[in-house]
C-alpha cells in the first residue's frame, strides 16, 4: 500500500515492529493472538484517510522483539505491554490517542486505559470481555471452548513442545478455522492466502513460547490486576465502545456491556454478525461503527 511506512523503533529494552500511515489525529491498533499488525490490512485503507493509523505487533508476537524470561512471568504482563505502546506512541510524538485493540491487544488496551487515563482519546474494545470475568466465570463447557486459555498457560516447556510438533495445525485452530465444525466456524475466506502465510511465517518456536508467556501473565498477574482495580473502584474513564461476533464465544458466555460496566462508566456496545475475528470477517460493518463513534465520514 503506497505510504505504508514499516517501523522498528526500540522500546522498553526490545524493538516494537509495525507500520504507520496517514495523516490526522492518532489511532493505535492492536492485534490478537495469532495475528500481527497485518490483521487490520481491510481497514487501513479507509482508516488512513482520517487519522494517523499505528498498527503495531505487540512484544512477543509478529516480527516485534521478544524479552528475557523472568520467573514470574512480568515481561508480558498487559501493564508492561501497554507500556511498550506508550512509549512507541510518544516516539512519534503522540501524548493522546484513539486506540482499538482485538482479543490479546484490547486486553492492552484496557489496561493502558486504567493504568495510564490520561492517554486514550476513545478506545474500542473488540470480542472480549475483562481478564477477571474470563477465569470467575469458568465451568466445563467454558474450559472446553477456551482450552487454549488454559492449555498455554501450563508451565513451560511441555505447550511449547506440544504446539511447535503441530504448529499449522494449532495455528488454524487458533484462527477458528475448521474448529467447532459449526455456525462458529471462521471461514477460511477471512484470511486471504498471502496474510495467512505471513501469520504463519511469524508462528515460529520462539513466538509461540513468548505467547505462553503472555497466556501466563494473563492468568496470574493481569487477573491480580483486574481485581485489585474492582475492588479499588477504579474504573476506565475513556468513551468505549465495546463489540463482539454473535457467532462467537464471547456471545455464548457473557453479556459482554454488563461486564465492562464494573470497569468503566462510559461503555456502550453490541454484537455484529460474525464470529471471533471481527476486522478480517466483517470489516464493513466494524468500518460503520468506526465511522459513528469517532465521528467521521466515509
Amino acid at each position: 500500500m503506497e505510504n505504508l511506512k514499516e517501523f522498528n523503533i526500540p522500546v522498553n529494552g526490545i524493538t516494537i515492529h509495525g507500520v504507520k500511515i496517514g495523516e490526522g489525529e492518532p489511532f493505535l491498533l492492536l492485534h490478537g493472538h495469532p495475528e500481527s499488525c497485518r490483521m487490520w490490512h481491510k481497514l487501513i485503507p479507509e482508516l488512513s484517510r482520517h487519522f494517523t493509523v499505528v498498527a503495531a505487533d505487540l512484544r512477543g508476537y509478529g516480527d516485534s522483539g521478544r524479552p528475557e524470561d523472568v520467573p514470574d512471568h512480568s515481561n508480558y504482563s498487559k501493564r508492561v505491554m501497554a507500556e511498550d505502546m506508550i512509549a512507541l506512541m510518544q516516539s512519534f510524538g503522540f501524548s493522546s490517542f484513539h486506540v482499538m485493540g482485538h482479543d490479546r491487544g484490547a486486553r492492552v488496551a484496557y489496561r493502558m486505559a486504567l493504568d495510564h487515563p490520561e492517554v486514550i482519546e476513545k478506545m474500542v474494545l473488540l470480542d472480549i470481555v475483562s481478564t477477571y470475568d474470563m477465569y470467575e466465570n469458568t465451568n466445563r463447557d467454558f474450559v472446553k471452548a477456551l482450552v487454549q486459555w488454559f492449555f498455554f498457560a501450563q508451565e513451560a516447556p511441555l505447550p511449547e513442545h506440544m504446539i511447535a510438533a503441530s504448529r499449522e495445525e494449532f495455528f488454524r485452530y487458533s484462527l477458528h478455522i475448521d474448529r467447532y465444525h459449526s455456525e462458529n466456524d471462521t471461514s477460511a475466506a477471512a484470511f486471504p492466502e498471502e496474510i495467512y502465510r505471513d501469520y504463519l511465517r511469524c508462528y515460529t518456536p520462539e513466538v509461540i513460547h513468548s505467547i505462553c508467556e503472555e497466556y501466563r501473565a494473563g492468568e496470574t498477574i493481569d487477573r491480580a490486576l483486574d481485581e485489585v482495580d474492582l475492588k479499588a473502584g477504579r474504573k476506565i474513564t475513556a468513551d468505549t465502545l465495546v463489540l463482539w461476533g454473535a457467532n462467537g464465544l464471547v456471545e455464548r458466555f457473557f453479556d459482554p456491556v454488563a461486564c465492562w460496566k464494573k470497569f468503566g462508566d462510559q461503555i456502550h456496545g453490541h454484537s455484529l454478525p460474525c464470529g471471533h475475528f471481527i476486522p478480517e470477517e466483517a470489516p464493513e460493518a466494524l468500518l460503520a461503527e468506526l465511522r459513528s463513534f469517532l465521528r467521521y465520514s466515509e
